[in-house]
């Protein structure tokens, strides 16, 4: 019983030594593919130098040192020792008859024999704990982040700021008015169009759509050419009557005792969207109001959807509404390594149809960049959020930019000022206002609004429960919703400069409709502006005379190969962008080879033993696994950020899967075969392989394969995982697996019947077989076994003790190129898999306990009227 419990403490010694460790390795290299890399590197010396592979007399002179500073030598010992003192071992003699068992292992292994090197072992443990963690401690005190966060300016402001630095003098005060009119303008001056978002008086722009009070569209007869319309678009307008959504009732409420099994989240919602009209979706947390524009725009992959919904009189099909609608989301999705510029021409390739040629794409997207006033970022790296890259506006913009390189004539925002200061909101809305004034139909959700970002709307679509309490105009400095709600009997008259919206919100709210009595749905219903609501609907819901329904041949824009070369072009820049990926990797892996070149430093011309067999085959192991693990490892991360992209990507009807999925899997391959290239050579040469092209080509081969299946693995575990953490930890769950049935620890004949079958569907025991069956698997040179008395060739060994036949090279390969086939089919199909799930759990956030708190206000009201 005593064994057990030192062994315990072994274990929990050596799990906080390890905690320790990566500790000190994360706090030190400070990014997440830079600690995995030398978190791997780390594990690998300690590995090796451990005295378990590579036993104590063996290390070279030149390494030894590394044995007495590897935590593993220490916890070896002290395991080996507790064991192998044990009565079971000690009270049987050696094939000498003069030396106990457990003493004679422990020699064979280079264990020391000494009973006290269990503490000693034990306490070096402790020692590396206590030295890890505190400088764990100091490298959080004295070491910064890596790299600053900061937003990137444009070239002018830069060159304003610069004015300003040198010539002091020549700056004049700013008034408040002053900047507000610097705010609004456009940031270029060759923009004719005058806007003023702040004050919104008048609204009248270059392309001749002016708002009249009444909030009806009159095109001026002279209409002038409109900003960013290069390409032609048709205007389309949206109509939507008797709109329901349901979903699953969520456990939350069912525990409370609801007995249905759906919950309705949108209640027979009606109204229009206009071309050059912009409109409002607003409510309060919970209203509905992003619910009805994923409904709208075909976000929701799950529930239950009910109503007629109308793309300019013909009825909405999704596959081609994609096609002409464009969706900006609430967080600004973008790929970090690509520039601002090329995130729009690779929106614009994939998305806009194969007849608009090259350079009609490459005019309309400067267009666009001028239109959304990104023209002078256009070289920027978008970076990621927060950390490197644009600001949270520009990347707002560039949000917006995206969508309309696909020329879309419906766009749908969800709350595109979210998050912003009043500058940066207001520069926003200006974007907002230059889409629609090229007569396209926009809609956004707007929450909280100030004053002159509620007052750029013309139009207004309320929502309170999932049901419209107000749709119509807002009018000239929001006199329509004014007059409106202050109609209505009891409801307070605005005062005197406050923000409509916020008064808007307060007496329409659950408390006012408690107190005045009234339910503001169904007050709305019997108005005369639902009435001609009702009218306009039912306009809109013919098709014009001579319009023809909107038809594509095929769901995306673009052939297969079309998305293929996009997808390769982005991810090519991606990857190339990506220093701290690629160079990280290439210096582990030339430090791994050259690690274990010197560890086993001419070991492969050592022939005259089984254990040299044995060490060969630990070089190879060690080596293959743990580069392996590190290309799994540091590709998780740059798989998992875009990811995110792809979703946004795949909404937006860009591509399919399997193009994407394959633009990742073919991007790798270069950079495998470069870090390939040099590891075969710099290991083959300084292990001491036998130099015949055959046997260098093979190890090439296996080795290339290998390192490709473990990459692509990664990359599928990812696809297969809601985020990058839950990806690690699966994926390490399986490397002991691999490790475990990898025919090194357990050759494949001892491994027992009911778990042989993994042993075959093992990657890292097929590697093994291919490395030592192409190395050794024609050699007839004798070697000395222990126990047997005739020295058997090496052929005949690893055939009969590994199990490996020395003629089955040719499935051997055709299995190693199967595993990376399979690891790089597999993210093509978990992507489209996971695009669903990943937009169904955007369902999700509209209910659960949001929705619980909607429904308790609810059950209050009808106790509350019910004078319960």
């Amino acid at each position: 019983m005593d064994r057990f419990f030192k062994q315990l403490l072994l274990v929990f010694l050596f799990q906080q030594m390890a905690a320790g460790l990566f500790r000190l390795i994360s706090a030190v290299c400070r990014t997440v593919i830079i600690a995995n890399t030398c978190g791997t590197l780390t594990l690998l010396f300690v590995f090796l130098l451990g005295g378990f592979i590579l036993p104590r007399g063996e290390i070279l002179k030149w390494w030894v040192w590394g044995y007495w500073v590897s935590p593993m030598s220490y916890g070896f010992n002290a395991i080996a020792v507790n064991e192998m003192f044990a009565p079971r071992w000690m009270n049987k003699l050696a094939s000498d008859n003069a030396t106990r068992l457990g003493v004679a292992v422990l020699e064979s292994f280079g264990v020391f024999s000494d009973k006290n090197w269990y503490w000693i072992g034990a306490g070096g443990l402790l020692g590396f704990t206590v030295l890890f963690n505190v400088l764990y401690t100091l490298a959080l005190m004295y070491l910064n982040p890596m790299g600053k966060p900061q937003a990137i300016i444009s070239e002018e402001a830069a060159e304003e700021m610069e004015a300003d630095y040198k010539e002091p003098s020549l700056r004049r005060p700013v008034s408040k008015r002053d900047s507000t009119s610097q705010l609004l303008s456009p940031s270029d001056g060759n923009n004719t169009r005058e806007m003023e978002i702040m004050t919104m008086s008048s609204r009248s722009n270059s392309n001749g759509i002016s708002r009249n009070a009444d909030s009806t569209l009159e095109i001026a007869n002279d209409v002038a050419p409109k900003r960013g319309m290069v390409l032609p678009f048709t205007p389309l307008a949206m109509s939507f009557d008797s709109v329901n959504y349901y979903v699953d009732m969520p456990a939350e409420m069912k525990e409370q005792g609801v007995a249905d099994d759906r919950l309705q989240l949108l209640r027979g919602v009606m109204g229009a969207f206009r071309p050059g009209v912009l409109t409002a979706l607003m409510g309060v947390s919970g209203a509905g109001k992003t619910t009805l524009m994923d409904v709208l725009a075909g976000r929701k992959t799950g529930g239950y959807i009910e109503g007629d919904i109308r793309i300019s009189g013909f009825p909405k099909i999704q596959e081609t509404f994609a096609r002409i609608s464009g969706y900006c989301e609430q967080t600004d999705i973008h790929s970090p390594q690509v520039t601002v510029q090329e995130s729009l021409i690779y929106s614009a390739f994939l998305r806009l149809p194969k007849e608009v040629n090259i350079e009609e794409k490459m005019i309309f997207v400067h267009e666009v960049m001028e239109l959304v006033e990104l023209d002078n970022l256009k070289d920027a790296i978008v970076g990621l959020p927060g950390i490197t890259g644009l600001s949270t506006e520009q990347r707002k913009r560039l949000t917006i930019a995206v969508e309309l390189v696909a020329n879309p004539s419906i766009i749908f925002m969800d709350e595109p000022t979210s998050g912003l200061d009043a500058r940066a909101a207001a520069i926003v809305m200006r974007t907002v206002r230059n889409t629609v004034d090229t007569g396209r139909t926009v809609v956004c959700t707007i929450h909280q609004p100030s004053i002159d970002i509620f007052e750029a709307f013309d139009d207004l679509l309320l929502m309170k429960r999932g049901q419209v309490i107000y749709s119509g105009p807002l009018g000239q400095n929001s006199h329509k919703i004014i007059e409106y709600f202050e109609a209505i009997p009891g409801v307070p008259k605005i005062k005197e400069k406050c923000n409509p919206a916020t008064w808007m919100l307060e007496v329409s709210s659950m408390a006012a409709e408690v107190r005045l009595e009234i339910d503001f749905a169904e007050h709305f219903k019997s108005s005369s502006l639902h009435q001609r609501n009702k009218a306009l609907v039912k306009e809109l819901s013919t098709p014009p005379p001579g319009a023809v329904d909107l038809y594509f041949a095929t769901q995306f824009s673009q052939s297969t190969w079309g998305q293929f070369k996009s997808c390769l072009w982005k991810t090519w820049w991606t990857y190339w962008r990506s220093p701290d990926y690629n160079l990280v990797r290439f210096f582990f892996t030339l430090a791994a080879a050259l690690m274990v070149g010197t560890i086993f430093w001419k070991v492969g011309t050592k022939r005259e033993a089984a254990s040299d067999l044995t060490a060969i085959l630990g070089a190879m192991y060690a080596a293959v696994v743990f580069l392996g693990i590190n290309n799994c490892s540091t590709v998780q991360p740059i798989v998992a950020i875009e990811r995110t992209v792809f979703y946004r990507e795949r909404a937006a009807g860009m591509y399919s899967a399997l193009p994407y999925a394959l633009a990742q899997v073919i991007t790798e391959i270069p950079y495998v075969l470069v870090q390939t290239s040099y590891y075969t050579l710099i290991v083959y040469a300084m292990v001491g392989f036998q130099w015949t092209a055959t046997k260098f080509f093979w190890f090439f081969f296996v080795s290339l394969f290998s390192f490709l299946y473990f990459t692509y693995y990664g990359m599928m575990t990812v696809s297969m995982t809601p985020n990058h953490q839950v990806a690690s930890i699966f994926a390490a769950a399986f490397y002991s697996v691999f490790n475990l049935f990898s025919g090194f620890f357990i050759p494949g004949p001892k491994i027992p019947k009911w778990w042989v079958w993994y042993y075959w569907i093992c990657p890292v025991a097929w590697t093994l077989y291919g490395l030592i069956v192409s190395q050794y698997g024609d050699m007839e040179a004798t070697i000395k076994v222990p126990g047997m008395v005739t020295d058997p060739t090496i052929s005949w060994y690893i055939e009969n003790h590994f199990g490996y036949d020395p003629n089955f090279m040719g499935p051997v390969a055709g299995v190693l190129v199967g595993f990376a086939a399979f690891f790089a089919i597999m993210p093509s199909k978990q992507s489209g898999e996971s695009y669903v799930e990943y937009y169904s759990s955007r369902a999700k956030k509209d209910y659960g306990q949001k929705q619980k708190r909607i429904y308790d206000e609810a059950l209050h009201k009808e106790m509350k009227n019910a004078n319960l």
